[in-house]
């Protein structure tokens, strides 16, 4: 596993990856960063998939800052596609994404710029499931307008340790919170969160009904984020769906069970 980087309008985007053949897996996060992807990394690697796991612009070790513009999930999955195109990648291509990185996901596979030939949402947005509400008010502008780098920060903390739903060490609540330490990322997960909106999950409903490409749900069973209930309901409405529940795993079951998830993951893809 190493981490790696590559201009994306000019910008530097990091990305971490293993492997360098096999088919490619792009692995897309939400309100954390790529570290959610990293307990399987090596593992998919290893069942002969090509795992690229991006920082979003402004997010985790990319550059760049986010406006409330280019925080939106269409603007998201626009970018996206131009991250795969600066890596000379232009499909088909496999795609899972955690938390709102899988609402980019289904955006990606609806708007057809890359081809999206499977798709597997882990603890994701879908439907009208978000903003989760420790993300929905700073959609109010008068709460966005006093929030500091500092009070973002403290967010973030209760939100990585309510994620993992088990005891963790300073240390590794620590790896998690430190791109947040930069003002910088801290003002772009803002713009993420003002940007959040479930219209464009919503819309994206019909679209996905109608596509027959095989889609994957892999779910921390006990979320407070994002309840089972989502993903059953996303089972029942939309084809080609599978659901495989993960217990008592939280809102990061790649951290809590990530044997379990990397089954799951490979079983699907490769």
């Amino acid at each position: 596993m190493e981490r790696k980087s590559v201009e994306v309008d000019g910008i530097a985007a990091s990305y971490l990856t293993a492997g360098t053949s096999g088919p490619v897996l792009l692995l897309l996060h939400g309100t954390y960063w790529s570290r959610v992807w990293q307990p399987v990394l090596e593992d998919l690697a290893a069942a002969g998939l090509r795992p690229i796991a991006v920082d979003l612009p402004g997010l985790g070790r990319s550059d760049g800052e986010l406006d409330v513009e280019h925080a939106s999930v269409p603007a998201l999955a626009a970018w996206v596609t131009r991250f795969l195109r600066a890596l000379a990648i232009d499909g088909p291509v496999y795609v899972a994404g955690h938390d709102i990185g899988g609402g980019i996901a289904q955006q990606l596979l609806v708007d057809g710029q890359i081809e999206v030939s499977r798709l597997a949402l882990v603890n994701a947005v879908m439907f009208d499931s978000w903003p989760a509400p420790t993300v929905a008010r700073f959609r109010d502008p008068a709460v966005a307008a006093v929030t500091t780098p500092d009070d973002i920060l403290t967010a973030r903390r209760a939100s990585v340790i309510a994620g993992l739903a088990r005891p963790a060490s300073e240390q590794e609540i620590a790896e998690y919170l430190d791109p947040w330490t930069d003002p910088r990322v801290a003002r772009s997960w803002l713009s993420l969160a003002r940007a959040a909106d479930n219209r464009y999950t919503l819309d994206l409903v019909p679209a996905l009904r109608a596509s027959p490409v095989p889609k994957l749900l892999v779910w921390g069973e006990d979320d407070t984020f994002q309840r089972v209930e989502y993903a059953e309901q996303f089972t029942r409405d939309i084809p080609h769906t599978t659901l495989v529940r993960i217990a008592a795993a939280g809102h990061i079951p790649t951290e809590n069970n990530p044997q379990a998830v990397a089954r799951a993951l490979i079983a699907f893809f490769a």
